[in-house]
């Protein structure tokens, strides 16, 4: 079975250290050569909510996408994400990009339009992966970011996940 490049946003504004950390801790499960950016604070885009830490992650998965998907829908209900009585969003894990396909799949919009929107996806996801090139827009991400225009103001934060510091220098 043939493997693919996979690209998440992972976010969470309720006991943001711990629930980044077993999102993550759950990720390491099914990708193969995971790779995070550095975690970032971001004021709430679209709700009302106190501020988010955001990262994007990198890795290989065998899995069919939506089989994928799935698994990261189990991973956010693991950590609270659909519990009625959930305060805030505990963890949100959205595919940006499944290898290179454009289009809905299911429902499942790829490459996502947040990544062209939002700086809290665009910036780590441009420092990750700067040559990656996005299969809608045809430019790399550093590219992307060095021509976005987006209103909204993001701060690196220090952040450890398993002995790994997550901050930029």
């Amino acid at each position: 079975m043939s493997l693919s490049t996979v690209y998440l946003g992972l976010g969470s504004n309720i006991d943001r250290q711990r629930h980044l950390c077993a999102g993550l801790d759950a990720l390491a499960g099914i990708l193969t050569g995971m790779q995070c950016s550095a975690v970032f604070e971001s004021q709430a885009v679209g709700i009302k909510s106190g501020p988010f830490y955001n990262l994007v992650v990198r890795g290989q998965t065998e899995l069919p996408l939506l089989e994928f998907d799935r698994k990261l829908k189990f991973i956010e209900a693991d950590n609270g994400r659909y519990a009625p009585d959930r305060k805030g969003l505990p963890l949100d894990i959205d595919v940006l990009m499944y290898d290179d396909l454009l289009g809905t799949f299911n429902g499942l919009v790829l490459p996502r339009a947040e990544i062209l929107k939002n700086a809290f996806v665009l910036w780590p996801l441009s420092l990750l992966a700067p040559e990656l090139v996005h299969p809608g827009a045809g430019k790399a991400m550093a590219q992307l970011w060095k021509e976005a225009s987006i209103d909204q103001v993001l701060a690196p934060v220090p952040f450890e996940w398993q002995g790994r510091q997550l901050t930029p220098i």
